[in-house]
């Protein structure tokens, strides 16, 4: 079973051809902001918007765009998964309500782990790099590049792939912390890959740091 993933592009940037490349996290600049004079001040599902495509599985990573071609990276699960947590709270609260209780540290723990934390034990993924028209939002090609186990949990404030992918203009390379390095053409034909050693991450909260253009 998997969730939808919504991506939403704004009419504005959709239709012009003149728009610079967003080939990283953030930006050009690493600085979230975009140079067009004609960004709308405004949007939601039905407003402002180009196109809305339903990509099956979830990714807190954000889209990169190359030319006409969009990227972004989503995890499928097999299988029953942990829902996204709503909200801005990050199990402190829950953790104050549990000790007030008078548990233990470790009983604690226990109870924010089932209730908030998903264990590589208890997924199989499967880690898929997309490649969309940055006009219609039709799916150009997909290609997964790991399957198995994560190495590391997540929290439900969290994804599985919470990195995003980055681009030099040629290439497109997808990060995942704890996990691989891995690099595609344009055209979606895997160039190579490179395993990375799995650290551990405090509380299996999971892995989000993403790479920066050339």
């Amino acid at each position: 079973m998997v969730s939808p993933l919504l991506l939403l592009v704004l009419a504005a940037v959709a239709a012009s051809a003149n728009e610079p490349d967003w080939p990283q996290f953030r930006g050009p600049l690493a600085n979230p902001v975009g140079a067009s004079e004609n960004l709308a001040e405004r949007w939601s599902k039905t407003e402002n918007i180009e196109w809305i495509a339903d990509i099956p599985g979830r990714g807190w990573s954000s889209p990169i765009v190359a030319g006409n071609h969009v990227f972004l990276t989503a995890v499928a699960t097999d299988g029953k998964s942990k829902q996204p947590q709503t909200g801005t709270e990050y199990s402190n609260e829950y953790v104050a309500e549990l000790m007030k209780q008078g548990l233990t540290q470790a009983q604690v723990l226990e109870k924010v782990t089932e209730r908030d934390i998903e264990l590589p034990k208890e997924v199989t993924l499967h880690y898929l790099l997309y490649c969309l028209d940055l006009r219609t939002g039709k799916t150009i090609w997909k290609q997964e590049f790991y399957a198995g186990r994560p190495p590391g949990g997540r929290h439900r404030k969290n994804s599985f792939s919470s990195e995003t992918p980055v681009t030099d203009g040629k290439n497109v390379y997808v990060y995942i912390a704890n996990l691989g390095l891995y690099a595609f053409d344009r055209k979606g034909k895997q160039m190579w890959k490179a395993a990375l050693e799995a650290n551990p991450i405090y509380l299996d909260f999971g892995t989000g740091s993403s790479p920066g253009a050339p």
